[in-house]
């Protein structure tokens, strides 16, 4: 096997497979990643065995052939490379070797043959997506992903399609019992059955997801198979292994009743909040959110640091309340919102709290309230 690739078109591509390849492993070849040179193109594949991507790029290939090799070390070296062409060859007994300019590196590989096998979809129901718009949901939603192992249901995102007089709608849902993040997107075909059950895609596969959706404008083609997702965008292809496990009922979560809302600047919120979670708890980050007609205290005390307190001028005309929150969910929600004003949506102080945008009607946060 022997190939010559442009040392940027090389880079990019190692790149893109470093977050797949398993660092902490107990089997070795999972932390390389397959090189397989034919025709005109090289393709790479790594895999962690939950999460696997293939990805192919234009190479020069003067012998076809396969090999895996250390996909951090050879990231590593290829970074370090002076700039131009790129001489690959694979010899004997799996060693490589790797020449740009005068530097040249030998390194260990390992028999291909020892490499898991990566699979090809064969369900025909595919659904396509924009790029742009799905980045823009899991952008929305993947903050409330939990990181907590022992929840692995709500390790990831619920994708759900649903229909009402509308038409139909592909759901994004994430949830850390804490805070909850939905969306909804139009569909413009009917969705495959597995979406009509709905799949939690896993936190690692949806960085990715997210990574891929972000890398230009073509359109992603979603296929399920067993209990698998493939997601195909030109010459990448990502497959991860579904979550099994039941996602909690999230439309019991979303309250029905908070009739009290508060109309506030995003942008002020989302610096007040950042101003009074300085001198917050670093344990509980708990702020008070306390609403009075027209008028938002947001305050903060410490026992150890001292105590702060600030007003926003709002638009509110409810009974007055005060609520403690986590500081830090509250900012994550808000990061999230292109719009101007939020409206915040309460019942009492003790009920969980509903944000929406001002105009956008299909985006939604909960977040529970926190005793102070």
């Amino acid at each position: 096997m022997k190939f010559k690739i442009e040392k940027q078109v090389f880079l990019k591509a190692l790149g893109r497979v470093q977050a797949i390849v398993e660092r902490k492993n107990t089997i070795p070849v999972l932390a390389n990643v397959l090189i397989d040179a034919v025709g005109e193109t090289i393709t790479l594949t790594a895999t962690d065995l939950e999460v696997g991507m293939r990805a192919t790029y234009p190479a020069t290939i003067e012998d076809s052939g396969r090999i895996t090799v250390s996909a951090k070390k050879l990231f590593e070296i290829v970074r370090e490379l002076p700039e131009g062409e790129i001489s690959f060859r694979a010899k004997e007994n799996c060693w490589i070797e790797i020449r740009c300019g005068k530097a040249l590196f030998n390194l260990v590989g390992l028999s291909p043959e020892e490499f898991p096998f990566f699979p090809a979809a064969n369900n025909p129901e595919t659904i396509i997506l924009s790029s742009a718009e799905l980045g823009r949901m899991i952008e929305k939603t993947a903050f409330a992903m939990s990181t907590d192992e022992t929840k692995y249901n709500l390790n990831g995102i619920f994708f759900r399609a649903t229909e009402d007089n509308d038409g139909s709608f592909l759901n994004l849902v994430a949830t850390d019992g804490h805070r909850l993040a939905k969306i909804a997107s139009p569909l413009t075909a009917p969705p495959p059955a597995e979406l009509q059950r709905g799949a939690i895609f896993p936190r690692k596969g949806i960085f990715e997801l997210k990574k891929l959706a972000e890398e230009g404008a073509e359109d992603i083609h979603l296929t399920f198979m067993d209990n698998s997702a493939q997601i195909a965008k030109g010459h990448t292809t990502l497959i991860m292994r579904l979550i099994d496990g039941q996602f909690p009922d999230y439309e019991r979560v979303i309250p029905k009743a908070n009739d009290q809302t508060a109309e506030i600047s995003t942008e002020d919120f989302l610096h007040a909040l950042r101003r009074m979670s300085t001198l917050a708890s670093e344990k509980s980050k708990g702020v008070r959110i306390a609403l009075k007609p027209d008028q938002l205290e947001i305050s903060s005390s410490n026992p150890e640091l001292g105590d702060g307190r600030e007003d926003l001028e709002v638009s509110y005309q409810g009974q007055e309340v005060a609520i403690g929150f986590n500081a830090r969910y509250l900012l994550d929600i808000l990061q999230t919102h292109t719009e101007e004003k939020i409206l915040f949506k309460i019942k009492d102080n003790l009920s969980p709290a509903l944000i929406t945008g001002d105009s956008e009607k299909n985006y939604l946060a909960v977040i529970m309230p926190m005793r102070l």
